[in-house]
């Protein structure tokens, strides 16, 4: 467009994914620092980046650590240099095959169980291949979703003596119900609460002769919101790193702390209803309207200028495959931005796990403002 900044995005085509690497180093040196004081190690999750490059600013070496949510990623990880890693799903047993391809090629790559079946599927296969695949019992923070209860001593033993052929790591726990919380307090305490839970199925498993090395808990919220982690060996956290409205609806992060965005072009207007057309759509943007359960529903995202400031008010209202319908807020007394077609704007996602699922590569913006660099990101299972 003529008269456009100098900052690179005119070149771009839309829709694309932008991501600001200022933030995302702010946010890791604000975690970093958070999880120094508190005495523990951080084990970045990579789930929501999906790309080397950012996890060569997330980890504390090349080799690692790092946390993986799909065998796609220990894969794309390994072949980058990455050497220790979890993978903190539960592990269906036919998909130890691939497991040990990855360690093969020299990567110290965990599994996670919260069973006496997996257990022994995992023994099974380690003496088969004479490979002791090490493994971490999941533990149930919260009652979200996986993993034993913490109190539960018969079956965390029973789990760790079916172990025998296999070699048990320790316990990780995820405390997924911290994601619908807000108040500062709750979350500290949901913090604590996933803590004391982890340090409660340490000791049961080291009281009946086990070993527990590792006592690994994480999410992005207790992470952030935790003030004691005795007894923790390491801290996994991932979205953070990136940030999103659904975060900052937690209280997680704030919404200048967010470093993803989706860059759309406007491709029309909607005058009598007071609605610009963009080209990013529910497949640009996802489907995910997670912050429509929160007390600030943000639509499909909230809309910014192309340095990545918020429009008072302008959300992305509705969304169709390839059409995204800007709006204000309803009740807003703000003014609709005059955005003339070819006009380029930012969208902050709900979620940048899904959001970045959406595509291929980072466009990212530098120190300077304009974008130059491509980073490539990776999706699959």
């Amino acid at each position: 467009m003529t008269g456009a900044p100098d900052d690179g995005l005119d070149a771009l085509e839309t829709p694309c994914l932008i991501l600001d690497e200022g933030r995302v180093r702010a946010n890791l040196a604000r975690m970093r620092a958070h999880l120094d004081r508190l005495g523990v190690a951080f084990r970045p999750h990579l789930k929501t980046a999906k790309s080397l490059d950012v996890a060569r600013l997330a980890m504390a070496g090349p080799e690692g650590p790092a946390t993986v949510s799909t065998l796609r990623e220990a894969e794309y990880f390994a072949e980058g240099g990455v050497r220790d890693m979890i993978y903190a799903v539960g592990i269906a047993p036919g998909k130890l095959d691939r497991v040990g391809a990855v360690r093969r090629r020299g990567a110290d790559l965990a599994v996670t169980l919260d069973s006496v079946e997996q257990a022994e599927a995992v023994s099974a296969w380690s003496r088969r291949h004479g490979d002791p695949l090490p493994a971490l019992i999941e533990v149930d923070a919260d009652g979200h979703r996986s993993g034993v209860k913490p109190g539960d001593a018969e079956a965390l033993v029973a789990i760790g003596r079916a172990l025998d052929g296999a070699a048990l790591r320790g316990v990780l726990l995820h405390a997924g119900d911290s994601y619908a919380l807000s108040d500062p307090e709750a979350l500290a305490a949901a913090a604590e609460a996933e803590r004391a839970a982890a340090v409660e199925a340490a000791t049961t498993l080291r009281a009946a002769g086990l070993p527990c090395p590792v006592v690994s808990v994480g999410s992005t919220p207790t992470a952030r919101f935790a003030r004691d982690l005795t007894g923790v060996t390491e801290v996994r956290a991932g979205v953070f790193m990136f940030g999103d409205l659904f975060q900052a609806g937690v209280g997680a992060v704030a919404v200048d702390d967010i470093a993803l965005t989706v860059l759309a072009t406007v491709i029309g207007h909607r005058r009598d209803t007071g609605w610009i057309i963009t080209d990013a759509g529910w497949m640009a943007m996802s489907r995910d309207r997670g912050t429509a359960r929160q007390a600030v529903d943000q639509g499909y995202g909230v809309v910014c200028d192309r340095a990545g400031r918020p429009y008072p008010d302008l959300i992305v209202a509705d969304a169709n495959q390839e059409h995204g319908i800007l709006a204000l807020r309803k009740g807003s007394a703000a003014a609709l931005p005059d955005l003339p077609v070819g006009a380029r704007v930012r969208i902050l996602p709900n979620h940048a796990c899904a959001t970045g699922a959406q595509h291929g590569r980072y466009h990212v913006v530098g120190a300077d403002g304009r974008a130059g660099a491509v980073w490539p990101r990776i999706n699959g299972w």
